[in-house]
């Protein structure tokens, strides 16, 4: 079905950050829009600031004059629903509340003509059961925008179960022709980005309440080694603890407690002291006047650079070993079991099991993990663990390597999978799963969490770029470790194993 025509009015229900957001993107497409809001003046309000955010756009020649006045022009505040009658297109952007969206859903239905489509642009809550007490159900869909909604490009299109297939259609065609990246997802607990995304923050709260490491340093190791735009921590003072938290209690609870979306006690506790992040003054991080960021914990090291033995494939790692070699280090190989030889150390990427344990089960003495990176010829930090009891020697000599390739090199306590390489496999496994549970397409889940949250990467991708092999390894070897479900590697994972198929042929 083609998009809606810009001679279709379109109204935005919601006058706060989100609904004016939405309201200029649907203008500035074309479309006359409708602008109300409960609050008395609160829509004209709106519309006076976006003008001014338009016009500071104008006035650094990032948007012609024109362009303005044309967006400015279409908008229309309303001071009564049944001024919407004539809109083909109702977005709600009010409370993320069920019972409220319900009532003015059928509000709607009483003033609007029975053509128009109604959308909700809830983040969390069923449009299954939104449309359960409509008369006309199959005319509602999720518009799921992500805020700021001029800026951000991705638009999750949500299917209830009553949704038209042709309504969808066109929802998903006009969100493509207001300029957005529109993604569609069946109707099932934070739909896309909302549950892929929980691991990102659960496993760096598990290892902050472990002792792995300090807030500074694995949010650094998430940004310089695994390529992603903040950290877990910066990223929840950013969102809002109240916010972020309440998303997972939700997800939680709507998946009947699976103890893959656990909420965190420690996060909790940041709630409940009234810590919510960048807008209340303190999170995980202080932000009032005059507070001191802490910085990652980075090893040093005057050791001698020896040279690096290379026992027999190393996968991933090849990207490091090639780095190293254009560094001046000497590299030489011979048969083995995928393990580099630095001087008393043997080093190797992690796969799952903690130092300690792998130290037993191979022989290995000296043994340093090495953590995941996005990109090893690139990144600038890397994260290392070794069981208690390994030589100093050899650890200084893995840091000293290290930063001779110009890598800093955060300590972490021995642990499962370590920090980048366990927030990524589980973020494909809670990927793969959506997959397999028919949420939505492979190519929909890595374009939602790359738009939708600045991925460097799709966690299908990912996976696909590791190796499915890899993955379930260190699942395996988490979930062995911990003897917790939460870590189970998702059965579509396995049977791309199975198979030899990739996510993206």
């Amino acid at each position: 079905m083609n998009a809606l025509h810009t001679n279709v009015p379109v109204a935005v229900i919601g006058a706060g950050a989100m609904g004016a957001g939405i309201a200029q993107v649907a203008a500035s497409a074309g479309h006359r829009v409708f602008l109300y809001d409960n609050r008395p003046g609160a829509a004209a309000q709106a519309i006076e600031g976006i003008g001014r955010q338009l016009a500071r756009r104008v006035d650094s020649g990032k948007l012609a004059a024109s362009a303005r006045d044309a967006c400015l022009n279409a908008l229309v505040p309303v001071d009564t629903l049944e001024q919407l009658a004539n809109a083909g297109l109702v977005i709600e952007a009010i409370v993320e509340h069920l019972e409220v969206k319900q009532n003015l859903l059928r509000q709607l239905e009483a003033s609007c003509r029975e053509d128009c489509i109604l959308a909700s642009n809830t983040s969390s809550i069923s449009i299954t059961r939104l449309g359960a007490g409509m008369t006309r159900p199959e005319r509602l869909v999720g518009m799921h925008f992500f805020n700021p909604a001029p800026v951000m490009a991705l638009v999750e299109v949500i299917k209830g179960l009553a949704s038209d297939p042709a309504v969808v259609d066109c929802v998903l065609a006009t969100a493509a022709a207001w300029g957005k990246k529109p993604v569609l997802a069946r109707s099932t607990p934070g739909f896309i980005v909302n549950r892929v995304a929980r691991p990102f923050y659960a496993e760096s709260l598990r290892l902050l309440q472990e002792g792995v490491a300090d807030c500074a340093s694995l949010d650094a190791l998430l940004r310089e080694a695994g390529g992603f735009a903040m950290g877990a921590f910066e990223l929840t003072d950013l969102i809002g603890h109240d916010v972020n938290y309440a998303v997972t209690c939700s997800v939680f609870d709507a998946y009947y407690q699976d103890m893959r979306f656990q909420p965190s006690q420690i996060q909790k506790e940041l709630v409940d002291a009234g810590h919510f992040g960048r807008k209340s003054g303190r999170g995980f991080y202080d932000y009032r006047e005059g507070a001191e960021r802490p910085q990652a914990l980075t090893l040093q090291s005057s050791a001698d650079v020896p040279e690096v033995v290379v026992e027999g494939e190393i996968g991933v790692l090849q990207g490091l070993l090639e780095r190293l070699s254009a560094a001046g280090v000497k590299v030489s190989r011979r048969a083995g079991r995928g393990l580099l030889r630095v001087g008393e150390a043997t080093l190797a990427l992690s796969d799952g099991r903690l130092a300690a344990q792998r130290s037993v089960d191979e022989g290995l003495t000296n043994l340093v993990l090495l953590d995941l990176a996005l990109d090893y010829p690139g990144c600038t930090r890397l994260g290392i663990a070794w069981a208690v009891g390994t030589e100093a020697a050899a650890v200084d000599q893995v840091v000293a390597l290290l930063a001779h390739a110009g890598i800093a090199v955060t300590p972490l306590r021995d642990s499962p999978a370590l920090c980048v390489l366990r927030t990524v496999a589980m973020l494909a496994n809670e990927a793969a799963d959506a997959l397999l549970q028919g949420v939505a397409s492979a190519a929909d889940i890595d374009l939602a969490m790359r738009a939708g949250v600045n991925y460097p990467r799709g966690p299908l991708a990912w996976a696909d770029q590791l190796g499915h092999g890899l993955l379930v390894e260190v699942l395996d070897n988490l979930q062995t470790a911990y003897g917790e479900e939460r870590y189970r590697p998702s059965l579509q994972l396995r049977r791309q194993l199975a198979e030899g198929a990739r996510f993206h042929e």
